[in-house]
């Protein structure tokens, strides 16, 4: 039996840089292939106002000033010395190349910071930001975040995804060759899939090179179109059992080495519609890390290459 159920991100983390790192949440004023009438403008049918960086801070301040606050938001937490540099509100590499090397060179130069992470889309890594990735991994470490969310195409055009899988492919191809780290965001309980269908999501995610999970679990939140969705066609909302079995399913079969960046998600509470158990986030993960050594499992057990 592994020390640890499952290698989370604090773990990998600790082992990597011997002390405890924290996410600042950054908002580098990028939008969103999705909103800008590129490909639509009501982004996908879950997106927040805030376009899932609800957490991070304002694009009003410089990305130093960002970094310093977010730190003081930090400070009744343990001593912390470094912190990952995580730009998240919207798609973080859709923007003049300019502004992505300003504002990602200001992040990772701070010497609190790490690592650069980037949350992003795969149809938004054109060569010239494959290769300012390239640079400032030479610097320190980036980690880019891709919204894979389903593999299933069905899925896909329901939640307004905006490109097909291959699309994926070729983009964790490229950062790959690059030496650029990945992580890939799944969400667990879209609209009409059944568990087996995330499963095949997690075990495409397990061959596709990536470095990282993070499991997501789907919010309904209001004056988004998901909201709209829900009312009308009254779609099936995971229960907290449900969704506890779910994680446990898709951990079991997950790669051994794979680090778990997530194991569920709290959606701002003003903004929460269903599922409302998901508020107690502690509660969740307690409920998780419980039922694990209740079934004595753990990441990989069911894991076939």
């Amino acid at each position: 039996m592994p020390q640890n159920r499952f290698r989370s991100l604090n773990t990998a983390l600790q082992e990597r840089f011997g002390e405890k790192i924290y996410k600042l949440s950054l908002n580098g004023g990028c939008t969103c292939p999705n909103r800008d009438g590129t490909l639509g403008t009501r982004g996908c049918i879950f997106c927040s106002a805030g376009g899932s960086g609800d957490f991070a801070s304002s694009p009003a301040l410089s990305i130093t000033e960002q970094i310093e606050d977010a730190k003081k938001r930090l400070a009744g937490k343990r001593p912390v010395q470094r912190y990952i540099a995580y730009f998240q509100a919207y798609t973080n590499t859709y923007a003049p190349i300019e502004h992505l090397r300003m504002i990602f060179t200001e992040a990772i130069t701070h010497p609190d910071v790490a690592v650069l992470s980037v949350a992003t889309r795969p149809d938004c890594l054109g060569p010239d930001v494959l290769e300012l990735l390239y640079e400032l991994n030479q610097i320190k470490p980036v980690w880019v975040e891709l919204g894979l969310q389903t593999i299933h195409e069905e899925t896909a055009s329901l939640i307004r995804r905006g490109y097909p899988l291959p699309v994926f492919d070729e983009a964790m191809d490229h950062l790959k060759a690059i030496g650029v780290e990945t992580v890939v965001h799944a969400i667990l309980g879209l609209p009409g899939e059944t568990p087996d269908m995330i499963l095949d999501t997690v075990r495409y995610i397990n061959t596709s090179g990536a470095d990282g999970i993070k499991l997501q679990l789907l919010h309904i939140l209001k004056d988004t179109d998901l909201a709209a969705y829900y009312k009308d066609a009254g779609f099936h909302v995971l229960t907290l059992d449900e969704y506890v079995d779910l994680v446990i399913r898709c951990l079991e079969i997950s790669r051994p080495d794979l680090v778990i960046h997530r194991l569920t998600g709290d959606g701002p509470k003003d903004l929460l519609i269903a599922p409302l158990w998901s508020q107690a986030k502690r509660q969740v993960l307690n409920t998780i890390h419980r039922e694990l050594k209740n079934r004595d499992t753990y990441q990989g057990r069911l894991y076939t290459p």
